[in-house]
């Protein structure tokens, strides 16, 4: 599959899809009367959770590894040295940034005086970083010439699923602590503003640092890993046994599988 738009314009509609159904998802807010149930937190953010985790074996870490063995190099190296410093990366900014995770009163991150929904808004912001990298990453390499068009099409569709549950996952939390529809859902919206942003940061350091790329591609699936496992799944309650969580983890990681199977190819 070939295009005649620049890797920045690709990466743009990418993330720009991907932040767009944050903003569905966010809207949720408008038709739920109630707030979520603890079972449809869990089904939703654990369904976002295994796009994630397949996403970034399959449409990160592979594509990483076969890039390095073709630049003559050892494939693992860069994988597992990538993936290692992406999630350093979002260990220091879960240290830096101030932010509130859903369920918890103890804020992270350095002290500050931010309300609690504005840091329940960071939280979120800050783990659709690697998403936005991700995406603008192959996007980038696939205006380039050097990957698969389909691939970074399916990596943004996969992102764009997982958002939407993640936004309102969000919102509906924003509702709960007093915020009207109209702001919960703006705030649940603007916490994927970051993704374009982290998009063309990608782009830019595809077309520098193309010898680096599977170095950046395992660094995208390291902070990726780095949210499933630190945020998504504790916040999906999945530690009490939860056979709905279970299964929407695993349904959300075949999801991302066949996607990326059926439809990268080209």
């Amino acid at each position: 599959m070939t295009t005649q738009l620049s890797p920045m314009a690709l990466a743009l509609l990418g993330t720009g899809f991907t932040c767009l159904m944050t903003a569905a998802g966010a809207a949720m807010v408008f038709f739920f009367k109630k707030e979520i149930s603890q079972n449809q937190q869990r089904i939703f953010l654990g369904f976002a959770a295994g796009i994630m985790i397949a996403a970034s074996v399959w449409s990160l870490l592979i594509p990483a590894i076969e890039m390095a063995e073709e630049q003559q190099m050892i494939g693992y190296i860069p994988a597992a040295g990538g993936f290692l410093l992406g999630g350093l990366f979002l260990l220091v900014l879960d240290r830096l940034l101030p932010h509130l995770h859903v369920d918890c009163d103890t804020p992270e991150g350095l002290p500050c005086s931010f309300k609690r929904t504005t840091m329940l808004v960071l939280a979120v912001t800050l783990h659709n970083i690697p998403e936005g990298l991700a995406v603008g990453l192959t996007l980038g390499l696939a205006g380039e010439g050097a990957a698969s068009l389909g691939a970074g099409l399916v990596l943004a569709l996969g992102m764009g699923l997982q958002n939407f549950p993640e936004g309102a996952a969000i919102s509906l939390p924003l509702k709960r602590e007093g915020l009207s529809n109209g702001r919960s859902f703006l705030f649940g919206a603007l916490s994927g503003v970051v993704e374009p942003i982290a998009g063309v940061i990608g782009v830019l350091l595809s077309g520098v640092l193309g010898t680096a790329m599977p170095w950046l591609l395992s660094f995208a699936a390291g902070a990726m890993i780095y949210v499933v496992v630190e945020e998504l799944i504790p916040e999906a309650h999945l530690g009490e046994h939860s056979h709905a969580g279970t299964l929407s983890v695993m349904g959300g990681f075949m999801v991302m599988m066949i996607l990326d199977i059926a439809l990268a190819a080209g």
